[in-house]
This record gives structure tokens, sequence and C-alpha cells, in this order.
């Protein structure tokens, strides 16, 4: 497969983060994620691999603010190409083929962070509006999908709601309702399901699949804006210990001695969403080690065996260390206006819990119609 087309940068514009990671290093990585997009715009897990939407939305991201603006925009503008007339995307595509028909919940619901996060960087309206209606069809799917606890059903095929990514479809509501306030096209049926899915994010983890064993169950409700403050902090102390590996990174399951990237980078900004930002740049530093030539990032490493596995470098474990630099760049070098999106400080306020459908009184509305528990 031919190599993507790569930008020149400006790297006055680029994240760093002191004593880690350049302007020239992160945008190098995000230059490395561009020579693996496909002519059509898609971004695959890696070159010859299969593309899901969440994965490539969050490398669109990582190459805006790496400085790949070009690269960025014809990945965003490819998404709407695989969206089916009911508002989903498939799970898997491969060499623009369908792999995997099943719509899934948490990517369909992502182009929402994704365009959010353009309009943050670039200013760009036309662009939003470009794109609007294809989020606003993907939202009101996974809203369809929502279950009476709160959960999001993860695909309409099987049963079930899953944790992390039901904390991700927490923030890209968020996302989709401040798209909607900026169009000025409200959308009070994504509040409620958002109000319901933060509440069933904080009051009942134990109705959603058991996937405890995977480390992004363990801080996606934080990484996702749902559980916050000292809950959120009791929540990453309560297993820190069970999935980090000082000097490496952290597992990304609890059965095999791997650490993983992504999965760091992710606890990475959960961290800088509690500002715990010492321990959120240790981390970061930790699994530099995975760094290979040209900015690429292997996927994890397999210790005592020491090796990298598998022997491939990803695009959305480069994605997730060049969007955590933005984010702790606010506080240890520089950052771009993108760099509070998983942090949530420039997201939609929380969602009030109105009309509960699990059978917890809804809480008190006043008469102003403010909630005691909206955010």
């Amino acid at each position: 497969m031919p190599e993507g087309p790569v930008s020149p940068v400006d790297l006055a514009r680029v994240p760093w983060v002191q004593g880690v990671l350049t302007a020239a290093d992160v945008a190098e990585t995000a230059a490395s994620i561009a020579r693996m997009q496909e002519p059509c715009g898609s971004v695959p897990w890696t070159t010859g691999e299969h593309t899901d939407i969440w994965n490539h939305v969050e490398a669109a991201m990582a190459m805006l603010v790496g400085g790949q603006v070009e690269a960025a925009e014809r990945a965003y503008d490819w998404v709407p190409t695989m969206q089916r007339a009911d508002g989903s995307w498939p799970m898997k595509i491969v060499g623009g083929e369908v792999e995997d028909p099943r719509g899934e919940v948490n990517m369909s619901a992502y182009f929402a962070v994704g365009l959010w996060h353009h309009w943050l960087v670039r200013s760009d309206i036309a662009f939003v509006h470009r794109h609007w209606d294809s989020v606003r069809a993907g939202l009101d799917w996974v809203v369809s999908q929502q279950l009476a606890f709160g959960g999001i059903n993860w695909t309409p095929e099987e049963e079930g709601a899953l944790l992390a990514g039901s904390s991700s479809i927490y923030q890209s509501l968020r996302a989709g309702v401040a798209l909607a306030d900026l169009l000025g096209d409200p959308q009070p049926e994504w509040e409620l399901a958002g109000g319901r899915l933060g509440h069933a994010l904080r009051e009942h983890r134990d109705l959603f699949l058991d996937k405890a064993k995977h480390s992004m169950d363990w801080y996606y409700p934080v990484l996702g804006g749902a559980v916050r403050g000292t809950d959120g902090l009791a929540m990453i102390d309560a297993k820190w210990e069970h999935f980090v590996r000082p000097g490496l990174g952290i597992l990304c399951v609890d059965t095999n001695p791997w650490v993983t990237g992504a999965e760091t980078c992710e606890l990475v900004m959960a961290l800088d969403n509690l500002g715990d930002h010492a321990r959120a740049k240790q981390l970061f530093a930790d699994m530099q080690h995975l760094r290979a030539e040209d900015g690429k990032y292997w996927t994890g490493w397999v210790y005592g065996d020491d090796v990298n596995w598998p022997p491939e470098w990803t695009t959305y474990t480069a994605a997730a260390v060049v969007l955590a630099a933005d984010a702790l760049g606010e506080t240890y070098g520089h950052s771009t206006p993108g760099s509070g999106i998983m942090r949530g400080s420039s997201l939609a306020p929380h969602f009030r819990e109105l009309a509960l459908e699990c059978g917890c009184p809804s809480p008190e509305v006043s008469a102003d119609g403010v909630s005691g528990h909206a955010g």
C-alpha cells in the first residue's frame, strides 16, 4: 500500500510535554498515522488491517493536533460514506468493504467527539455544517439503543451494555449537545438519554456486561466524564496496583503480563481529568519505551518475555499518545485549543438525571428546572 501524503507542519502549533516529547516528536507521530492512511481517507488499525469508526476518528483528531490537517479532514470526509440509512456504522471495514456489518453504538457515537474537536481546533463552521447531519443521525441511532437501566445496548444483535463503550458514549452525547447548541438545533432526547446514562455509570455499574479483567472498564467511567472528583479518584486508586506496572505502563487485561500504550495513554487522560497531573505525566513518560522509529508506536510489551507484541505499530496507539500529549501540554508544556476534549472542559454541561427508567427515584427538580445531580 502506498504511503499517505504528509504535510509540512508549523511546530509552534503542535503540543509538547516537557521532558517527555518535543513538538517535533509529536508531529512525527501524527505524520506516522498519516502515512498509514488509505487513499480513500480510511485510517486502519495498521497497514492492511481493518478500520473501525471509533479508532479512525481518534486518528483524525490526533492528525489534526499534530499538524496533518489535510489528512485529518480527508479522514473525516470518509466517515459519512460508510454510514447506513439507520444512522449506524459497521463494526469492521477492510479496504473499503464491510467485513463485520454489526452496528456498534460506541463507534457510531464517536463522530460527534471528532467534529466538536475539529471545531475547537479549526473554528470552521462550514466543516461543522457539512458533517452535522451524519453526527445527528448517528447519535439518534445510538440513543434508540438505550436500555431501561440507562446503559446503551452495544449492538442490536447482542443483549447487554459495555461499561467502557457506554462511558465513551457519555462523552459523545456531551459533544453532540455542544454541536447542537452551536448550530441552534436542540436535541432534548440526547440530553435525557445522557442523564440516564450518567446515572447508570455512577450507580448501576453492576448491570453492565462483566469485562472487569480489562483495564478499560476500570478507568473509562472517569475518562468519559461520568464519574468525577473524589469518586473518580477513589475509582482509580482502587485498582491502581492491580493494573499499573511502574516504568512500563498499564495492563490491557489482568490475565496477561502485557502492557499496552493506548490504554496507558487513556489512563493518562483520565488522571488529567481528575487533576492528578503528576501521576499522569509519570505514566506518559513510562510508556515511551514503546516509541519506534519515525514516531510510530508498538501496540504493547510482554514483560518477562521482553518482546513487543503484537509485532506491529498501530495508528490507535499513536493517536492516544498525541492526544495525551495535548492534554498534558496544558500543564507541562504547550497545548492546542482542543486539549480539553477528554477532560470535558469544552463540552456541554453534565446532564441532569431526569425521567429515570431504572427504578431509582428521579432527583427532585426545582422550579427553574435544575436538578441537584447536574454537574
